[in-house]
């Protein structure tokens, strides 16, 4: 069995309200075109897991309307032959969608009748593999959909998510509004409504990095409710960070526990009910792929360039947010030492925001030679003695205290991007916190032309490719 899922960017969401929404109420048609993604493992399921990523749309044209009432809508196949056309040339799949003026986002009879025989046009035009998507909309922006795997009653599947990116975070999911409350989170439901606790318990989070950042960012996801969290981190407790790493013993550091194994007995022993699986390997492992994959949010808390780097590709590749933090502390000589500068960063990644490299907040060399060190240690040794590496000296600064306050950063901006409390324009994609001036600032960088992560939406909504987000490792 696999789970089917669907994410779209607000641009095109928007773009599919205007042409299916309007005053006279009658219900109309469009086209979404959508690369995939797919685990073959999902982590918390057990089972394959599809996503599909939205690309484009392409509306119905009026004048192609053979019939358009508040409760039917029939039109002209010409469009979507061409919409055919363009998903066999570019290995895509086709999502089409129309509007229900009533409240309904339950599919019809007729919508049940009409279906099968686009599949079966879509065969006969696209081959066998071909398969089609079919969403809902309401005049509440409300989605759902499925998918048509054989042109045959039981042919279709439901999808069990659909995620619309963009300044806000917005999921459509079955029996959203009928799910119930749980008592544990009641306060919180009484603060920002029973609907954002149900939203947590259906989201997949990943935490790449679980020292002092990371590990807060796990305990603080937990006590919201998120429902499925996954852990993914390459090394161990030692007694350097475990003043920092939240839940961490003085018996995991003798033991040299991995990272991941302690923050998820830790949350395990909450007993809240989140399903959490770590990962005991860097991120860009091939053995971490489905699990990233199957992840509708990650935080980035890693201070390894490679591994930033990584992430930053793979947010506009996939359509998935990434909530990137870093804190930087600068001393200068003397005892004790004096802070020269203490800023904490907290920064959104994923198509329509600039990316890290832009930014400036990643050194590509210092990640060059973080890979190196990974694939070839014996070749990074070489290098190294030879003055030939970066990034090798003294550990950074760092204090529990600022490395948790930037934890509780990171996960309110998706508190915020999930209900809205701070007001339409209250997201922020960089956010910088001068801890030793006590003030918050919001750096703007526009995208470099030349950059290909940023700076065309070329790469974004990629998906599965080979090889892998395009990177020849």
């Amino acid at each position: 069995m696999t789970l089917y899922s669907l994410s779209i960017r607000d641009i095109h969401f928007d773009e599919l309200k205007a042409h299916l929404i309007r005053p006279d109420g009658r219900e109309r048609a469009g086209y979404l075109l959508c690369r995939s993604s797919r685990s073959e493992a999902d982590p918390w399921e057990r089972q394959a897991h599809e996503r599909f990523l939205v690309t484009a749309f392409r509306p119905v044209p009026d004048e192609d309307m053979v019939e358009s009432t508040t409760t039917r809508v029939t039109w002209l196949t010409r469009s979507f032959v061409k919409a055919l056309k363009e998903v066999e040339r570019t290995g895509q799949i086709v999502a089409v969608v129309h509007n229900h003026p009533s409240e309904s986002a339950m599919f019809s009879p007729q919508d049940d009748a009409n279906e099968p025989d686009l599949l079966q046009g879509a065969l006969n035009r696209n081959g066998d593999g071909a398969r089609i998507l079919s969403l809902i909309l309401t005049p509440h922006g409300e989605l759902t959909g499925r998918i048509w795997l054989h042109p045959s009653p039981s042919g279709k599947e439901p999808l069990s998510s659909i995620k619309v990116i963009g300044p806000q975070l917005s999921l459509h999911y079955p029996d959203r509004s009928r799910s119930a409350d749980r008592r544990v989170f009641h306060r919180q439901a009484l603060a920002f409504g029973p609907a954002f606790n149900h939203d947590l318990r259906q989201l997949r989070v990943g935490i790449v990095g679980c020292g002092g950042t990371g590990s807060a960012v796990a305990m603080l996801l937990a006590r919201l409710g998120v429902g499925q969290i996954a852990l993914f981190d390459n090394d161990v407790v030692d007694q350097t960070n475990l003043n920092r790493l939240h839940g961490a013993r003085q018996s995991d550091a003798d033991a040299m526990l991995p990272k991941v194994d302690v923050v998820a007995r830790e949350i395990a022993s909450m007993g809240l009910g989140v399903r959490v699986v770590p990962h005991n390997a860097w991120v860009g492992n091939p053995s971490c792929r489905d699990a990233i994959r199957a992840c509708d949010l990650l935080f980035g808390c890693t201070d390894d360039h490679d591994g930033r780097m990584f992430l930053n590709r793979f947010a506009y590749y996939y359509l998935t947010p990434v909530i990137d933090i870093g804190l930087a502390i600068d001393v200068g000589d003397g005892e004790p030492p004096e802070i020269v500068g203490l800023d904490g960063r907290v920064t959104v990644l994923g198509p329509g925001s600039t990316c890290i490299i832009c930014r400036g907040i990643v050194n590509p060399a210092v990640a060059s030679d973080q890979a190196l060190k990974r694939k070839q240690p014996a070749e990074y040794e070489k290098r190294k003695a030879e003055a030939y590496v970066f990034g090798e000296g003294n550990p950074s600064p760092a204090v529990v205290t600022f490395t948790t306050e930037l934890a509780c950063m990171g996960v309110n901006e998706l508190v915020h991007r999930l209900q809205g409390f701070r007001g339409p324009n209250g997201h922020a994609d960089n956010r910088v916190r001068k801890f030793h001036l006590n003030e918050d600032r919001r750096p703007g960088r526009p995208p470099n032309d030349w950059c290909v992560i940023c700076g065309s939406s070329d790469l974004w909504g990629r998906g599965d490719e080979d090889p892998f987000l395009g990177r020849v490792d």
